[in-house]
């Protein structure tokens, strides 16, 4: 975008960085988010091929977090739930659970039904298959609770790991100001700010 004037070129890039934002709140879903930002990145390099800050160690860096968002996300929900003594077939069933509770309840709450319902979905998913396997009902009960558990702390560090992704590639993806004037990088966000102040 060396090229475009650097007010124009910082619009494209924040919208591009803002849609990088609602591609990280996937993952709540229980879809691979992070891949796809990967995804969406390795295309903004492709039509900027001029863009030297994305350089091999950066890509390196980001597949590796996408790699341990994934080892996170699968391992918190197993391991949780094996402690609470959970069969393999009742983890899987919460994963399931998860997923689909979290497309059910996605319309409620502004988009945040969807961390509820992945929640209340692994609960579910594990305990219906814990009962069905003809388990005790306090085992299913404690095998359901560590799925629950698991698939949360799975997601909110999914998330995390997505949010150091976004960072590391919206550090290299806002344009450089022109050397000697033009816009700094804080001052399209002073600007919006006093337009908004002004409104109010």
């Amino acid at each position: 975008m060396d090229f475009l004037p650097f007010p124009l070129a910082s619009l494209l890039a924040g919208a591009f960085i803002t849609l990088l934002c609602f591609v990280l709140m996937l993952n709540v879903f229980g879809l691979p988010a992070n891949w796809v930002m990967l995804g969406l990145v390795a295309l903004w390099k492709m039509a900027h091929p001029a863009s030297e800050s994305m350089t091999a160690w950066f890509w390196v860096m980001m597949v590796g977090l996408a790699l341990v968002g994934e080892a996170l996300e699968l391992g918190m929900q197993i391991v949780k739930a094996k402690r609470y003594g959970s069969s393999s077939s009742g983890t899987f069933a919460g994963m399931i659970g998860a997923i689909a509770g979290a497309i059910l309840l996605a319309p409620l709450f502004f988009g945040l039904g969807a961390l509820i319902g992945a929640v209340a979905g692994a609960w579910t998913g594990c305990f219906v298959m814990e009962m069905a396997k003809g388990r005790p009902l306090r085992e299913s009960l404690d095998a359901a609770f560590g799925a629950m558990v698991g698939r949360f702390l799975g997601t909110v560090c999914k998330c995390g790991i997505g949010g150091a992704m976004l960072a590391l590639a919206a550090s290299r993806i806002w344009p450089k100001p022109p050397v000697g004037g033009g816009l700094t990088p804080d001052e399209p966000l002073q600007l919006v700010m006093a337009l908004a102040g002004g409104l109010c």
